[in-house]
């Protein structure tokens, strides 16, 4: 069968597509299947991505798709579905937690609920066969019942390694999922939703051995181009053993430059100093918040400041670069709790950081409390889910109060961005950082 998936940009185009159907492409191939993606760009016209289709002639669509991607997508599904009569199947974060209000709308005829590649390619037989599809794990129909999820697989080594085509990567910089599940609670993530949509009898925590992830990298390395690593999980550094290992294989079989995502309560000096020698540049810590009442209370993420300004210093002091990443506007936060997050900010003096107005994401812990306190409005799925603006009625901030504190960010990251230029920068050179920034401001 002819499968096309689609890669949906939103505002701009992102370093790297979606990482899922890069698997299931792969999952599908081994099978026998034809698979192509398409990156349908924020300038696309929906003639243009249709002439673009038929140029294919799929047999099946699929899309992956998160909150953010949600507007534009059924906008775009529907307008295919006016001029072609071709299925479409839905998965990712956004699909999988609200499958029903994906399936309400014209152009969706699956949804694909948590881990996609035995469903998916039953789903594919079961089209090219003729064979009824409305009975089969993972797959949900419109009008249908949720149907029963089969067990996560229990190996990821099993898996053939990713499809890069999907993925549109450039200049050699590769990006590798080593796991898939994450063990902590926070209660703003839907990764952590997961565990609870497969049930305590599923572990769907799993982690690929690290003999997997040096096979994979070593496959691309004799094909294309390999000069530096962005590694996707959640948090790397969970594991400890394994991540030595890691280390010691990379570093004898590798030592290409690499960055990962970390929680500042994983590490210690001696991993980071292990990690560094091993070739890691960059590390980006999700900090959330300056407030320990947020953190603990709101976030379930019980680290102190210490900890963190401790995990920054030690970081800086192994010569890696190190990120912060902000929330804005979370629920029962204050002026007060935004303040302190600017003040750890400034304790914390990351080489560069990231801030973020929380979205509720369906199916996180953080989205039932907003829709349970009222703080979610009515329509809130036809809502853009940027990371600019609040779509939140809280008692505690104003949007105003959130927009005034995301261009306080804006205002420091200028700032900061200024400040590296030795020597001072030119006038020109100075409208252009400023520019640069605000147009990232500007898209959330």
């Amino acid at each position: 069968m002819r499968v096309l998936f689609l890669e949906i940009d939103t505002e701009r185009t992102w370093a790297v597509a979606s990482m899922g159907p890069a698997f299931l492409a792969a999952y599908l191939r081994k099978h026998g299947h034809t698979v192509r993606g398409m990156r349908v760009s924020p300038e696309s016209a929906s003639e243009t991505v249709i002439d673009q289709v038929v140029a294919f002639n799929p047999q099946l669509i699929g899309v992956s798709l998160t909150t953010r991607q949600w507007q534009r997508a059924k906008e775009l599904m529907g307008a295919l579905r006016q001029q072609l009569q071709i299925p479409v199947v839905a998965g990712g974060l956004h699909a999988t937690f609200s499958p029903e209000h994906v399936l309400e709308h014209v152009g969706f005829d699956y949804v694909c609920l948590g881990e996609g590649e035995d469903a998916l390619l039953e789903l594919v037989q079961c089209l090219e066969s003729g064979s009824p599809t409305d009975n089969i794990r993972n797959i949900q129909v419109p009008g249908g019942p949720r149907p029963e999820l089969r067990p996560p697989l229990e190996s990821l080594d099993d898996l053939p390694f990713l499809s890069r085509d999907l993925l549109h990567e450039q200049y050699g910089v590769v990006h590798i999922s080593t796991q898939r599940g994450c063990p902590f609670p926070c209660t703003y993530c839907a990764a952590r939703q997961y565990h609870d949509l497969y049930g305590a009898a599923n572990n769907y925590g799993r982690r690929r051995s690290v003999a997997s992830v040096m096979d994979e990298l070593a496959a691309i390395q004799r094909t294309s181009e390999l000069n530096y690593v962005i590694f996707l999980d959640d948090t790397f550094t969970i594991f400890p053993t394994w991540v030595a290992e890691f280390c010691d294989a990379y570093a004898e079989r590798f030592r290409i430059p690499f960055s990962v995502h970390a929680r500042a309560d994983t590490v210690n000096r001696e991993m980071l100093q292990q990690m560094a020698a091993a070739g890691c540049r960059h590390i980006v810590y999700g900090v959330e918040s300056g407030s320990i009442r947020v953190r603990r209370e709101i976030m379930q993420r019980p680290i102190t400041n210490d900890r963190m300004i401790d995990t920054f210093r030690w970081t800086r002091e192994t010569g890696m670069i190190v990120t912060a990443n902000y929330m804005l506007g979370l629920p029962t936060e204050t002026r007060e709790d935004l303040e302190q997050t600017i003040e750890l900010h400034k304790q914390l003096q990351p080489d560069d950081f990231g801030y973020f107005v929380f979205y509720p994401y369906p199916g996180t812990r953080l989205f039932h409390v907003c829709q349970e306190r009222g703080y979610l409005p009515e329509n809130f799925l036809d809502l853009p889910a940027n990371h600019r603006e609040s779509i939140l009625n809280l008692p505690s901030l104003s949007r105003d109060d959130i927009a005034e504190f995301y261009d306080r960010f804006t205002t420091l990251r200028e700032e900061s961005y200024l400040n590296r230029q030795s020597g001072g920068a030119s006038a020109e050179t100075e409208r252009q950082i400023v520019h640069e920034v605000q147009k990232c401001a500007a898209t959330g």
